[in-house]
This record gives structure tokens, C-alpha cells and sequence, in this order.
């Protein structure tokens, strides 16, 4: 999650820390840095792992923070052609705040599937970028 993250937000654990390498149910408390400098505050990452289609993967964040009242995060995998098609869907209620929040969002996943694209053209190689 911090490669794909970097540098446009920075992840640091804060319960657990570090975070594990595989996300079990449960939730995890983050604080976030945007560019390393302006601090997002604290996020709570809340995992499951919705039931979902015979050949197909879930895992839903149904997080929050202080300023997020809530941040329902699905990500799809499910087998296309000899790859597989991974898909965001975002749900975003932030109040007044909901726009630009929901725009960060979106910059913010058009950032992560760019840091995707790059670990998988490295052989997820984490030291690459």
C-alpha cells in the first residue's frame, strides 16, 4: 500500500505498526502526509472481505476519519481474458467537504493505478521506485 501510495501520500502505521504484509479483517489505524509535508490526519482502514462471485476477489475498506465520515472502498479482481481486471469503486461522504475530497480521490487512484502499472512492470520489485 506505501509503494502504490508514494510520493503523492504517505501511509505511517499507527496501529499496528508496521502493517502486516497480508490485510486480515480487522481494523488499522493510519496517519497521512500529503507530498510528505501537509498532514491528512489519522484514517481508520476498516478490512473485509465481502462474499463476491465464483472466480472473482473483494476486499472492502469501510474506513473513516475525524474529517471522512465515510470512505467505502471496494476493490474488484476478476479474471479477464489470460490477465486479470482489478477495479476501484469508491464511495465518499465527507460532508461539505464531499467534492473535493471525492476529487482528491480521484488523483489519488489515477496515481495508484500508474504506481500498479510500474511494480508490475518491475516484477514487483519495491526497490524500483
Amino acid at each position: 500500500m506505501s509503494f502504490v501510495a508514494r510520493p503523492l501520500v504517505e501511509i505511517r502505521p499507527v496501529r499496528p505498526d508496521p502493517l502486516p504484509e497480508v490485510w486480515e479483517v480487522g481494523d488499522y489505524i493510519v496517519s497521512m502526509v500529503w507530498r510528505g509535508v501537509i498532514p491528512l490526519g489519522r484514517q481508520t482502514i476498516r478490512i473485509s472481505y465481502p462474499t463476491a462471485p465464483s472466480g472473482t476477489k473483494h476486499l472492502r475498506d469501510n474506513g473513516q476519519s475525524a474529517m471522512i465520515k465515510r470512505w467505502d472502498h471496494l476493490i474488484v479482481l476478476e479474471p479477464e481474458g489470460s490477465g486479470t481486471r482489478y477495479t476501484d469503486r469508491v464511495v465518499i461522504d465527507a460532508g461539505l467537504l464531499t467534492l473535493p475530497v471525492a476529487r482528491f480521490a480521484q488523483s489519488f487512484y489515477a496515481h495508484r493505478q500508474r504506481r500498479w502499472q510500474k511494480l508490475v512492470e518491475s516484477g514487483f520489485a519495491y526497490e524500483a521506485g
